[in-house]
C-alpha cells in the first residue's frame, strides 16, 4: 500500500475496522530503529503505516502516560479508564466483542433480561442494496455508550484535576507517540501486514455480497 495517497479519513476508517484483539508488537522491535524521514512525502507515508501497525502500543503507551500522570489521584485514574474504554467503543470489533460478553453473561442470570437487550431487527427489503448494519451495546446504538462514558469521564477530569493538567498530560502522550511514528523506520514486517490487512478487508466485503 502506498501510504502517501491514503486520506486521513481512510486512516480513521481502517484503525476503526480492525481486529481490536491484535496484540502489541514486541518493545525490542518498537524501538528497534529510527531514522530521519527525507522529505514531506516519505515522513507522511510513514506516519500513516506507523500509526496503523502500531496502533495497539501507542493506545497502550497513551493510557499508560495518562496512569503514571494521575497515579496518586484516583478518580483521575478511573477517567483513563472511562476515556479508554470510550474510545475502544469506537472500534467495530471491540464493540461486537464487548456487546456478546455482556449479553451472555446477562443469560446466565436472566434470560428474559439479555433478550431484551438485543437489537431491534430491521426488515429487508428485497431489490435494495443492503445497508450496514448499525453497532449495538445492550440494545443501544454504539454512540450512546461513547457519550456517557466520554461525559462521565469529562465530569471525573475536571473534579479530580484541572483542566490545564489534564491537556498537559495528554499533550505529552499524543507528543510521543508522534515522535515515534515520525521517526520509527517501518519494516519489510510492517509492509507485509499491511498487505495482508488488505486481503482480509477484500475478502471480508467479498463474502458479505
Amino acid at each position: 500500500m502506498d501510504w502517501g495517497n491514503v486520506t486521513t479519513e481512510d486512516l480513521i476508517d481502517a484503525l476503526r475496522e480492525v481486529d481490536w484483539s491484535s496484540p502489541p508488537r514486541p518493545v525490542t522491535e518498537f524501538f528497534s530503529r529510527f531514522t530521519v524521514p527525507r522529505s514531506y512525502s516519505k515522513w507522511n507515508s510513514r506516519l500513516k503505516c506507523n500509526l496503523y501497525y502500531y496502533r495497539t502500543n501507542y493506545f497502550i503507551m497513551i493510557v499508560f502516560i495518562l496512569g503514571i500522570g494521575f497515579l496518586f489521584r484516583p478518580l483521575a485514574i478511573l477517567a483513563t479508564i472511562l476515556t479508554s474504554l470510550s474510545i475502544a467503543f469506537l472500534n467495530d470489533s471491540f464493540a461486537v466483542t464487548f456487546n456478546e460478553k455482556v449479553t451472555r453473561t446477562v443469560r446466565q442470570f436472566s434470560p428474559h433480561v439479555a433478550a431484551k437487550l438485543r437489537p431491534s431487527i430491521t426488515p429487508v427489503l428485497r431489490g435494495r442494496p443492503a445497508a450496514k448494519r448499525a453497532i449495538h451495546i445492550c440494545g443501544r446504538p454504539r454512540w450512546v455508550f461513547v457519550l456517557v462514558f466520554s461525559a462521565a469521564s469529562c465530569i471525573l477530569w475536571l473534579t479530580s484535576c484541572s483542566l490545564l493538567t489534564v491537556l498537559w498530560v495528554l499533550l505529552i502522550g499524543l507528543l510521543a507517540t508522534l515522535l515515534h511514528a515520525s521517526f520509527r523506520t517501518p519494516n519489510l514486517k510492517a509492509r507485509l501486514n499491511t498487505f495482508r490487512e488488505e486481503f482480509r478487508a477484500v475478502w471480508r466485503n467479498y463474502s458479505e455480497l
